[in-house]
């Protein structure tokens, strides 16, 4: 997957394809950014090896998380020139996209200062009182991005029906105070990752004020490696990438 987020990454600087969001569900996974602290990972790699847990740095920003089965997640690749270069902004948009997503599940949730990501109070899910008020803190969506050149790579990650005691294989987030969560331990809600994700891709292009140029693609049973980048709409692709018409393209 981090194959094919560099070959659209690079296609979108070159500006050869539209704006692309890639929507899936990992096998258990273990990834480390570029800002792990080793400590947090709290098995060896032969170890989570042994309990079916990959483990894999990767370029995006921040510590050590995990992907699982029941998790939404999101990779956006989208180039936020020439009027969105704003990191916090963008990170704003995707932390309001899982919020939303939350919201129509029947679950209010929010923001803590200094703490990246999506959470909650697991002792009123149905209404956020605030990072002060809260009794339970709890995260129920990670972000973790990279944008170089401003065009994006990675995204955000919501649990769904996320098996929660994986995270105990980590500090996630390097954040040892607060738990984890997800839509199913709050409201006992299965939310199906497909239909989640037909959801996510609306809201989060009326965030980037983007439109959407067409459904999703179901590409899960093809070898990524070999997926074709589709080029942009009414760019001649026979011409240079730099002549290309300027307009961006659409999430």
């Amino acid at each position: 997957m981090l194959t094919l987020q560099e070959r659209l990454w690079q296609a979108r600087v070159d500006d050869l394809i539209d704006d692309t969001v890639l929507f899936l569900e990992h096998t258990p996974v273990v990834t480390l950014g570029r800002g792990a602290d080793p400590a947090h990972l709290l098995l060896g790699k032969d170890a989570l090896a042994e309990q079916g847990v990959d483990c894999v740095a990767t370029s995006r920003g921040g510590d050590v998380t995990l992907h699982a089965p029941g998790q939404l997640v999101a990779y956006p690749i989208v180039d936020l020139r020439p009027d969105r270069c704003d990191v916090r902004r963008y990170v704003r948009d995707l932390t309001e996209t899982m919020r939303t997503l939350a919201e129509r599940a029947g679950i209010s949730a929010g923001t803590v200062q200094g703490l990246i990501g999506l959470w909650v109070d697991q002792e009123s899910p149905r209404q956020w009182p605030g990072e002060e008020r809260a009794r339970s803190l709890a995260k129920l969506g990670a972000v973790g991005v990279r944008i170089s050149r401003w065009v994006t790579m990675h995204g955000f990650a919501l649990n769904l029906t996320t098996r929660t005691d994986l995270f105990g294989l980590i500090v996630p987030c390097g954040i040892r105070e607060h738990g984890v969560t997800s839509i199913l331990e709050l409201t006992g809600e299965r939310l199906e990752t497909r239909k989640t994700a037909d959801a996510a891709l609306d809201i989060l292009a009326a965030r980037l004020d983007s439109e959407v140029l067409g459904p999703l693609e179901d590409v899960s049973t093809a070898p990524l490696e070999t997926l074709p980048l589709l080029p942009r709409r009414g760019v001649d692709t026979r011409r240079e990438p730099d002549s290309a018409p300027s307009p961006r393209g659409s999430t």
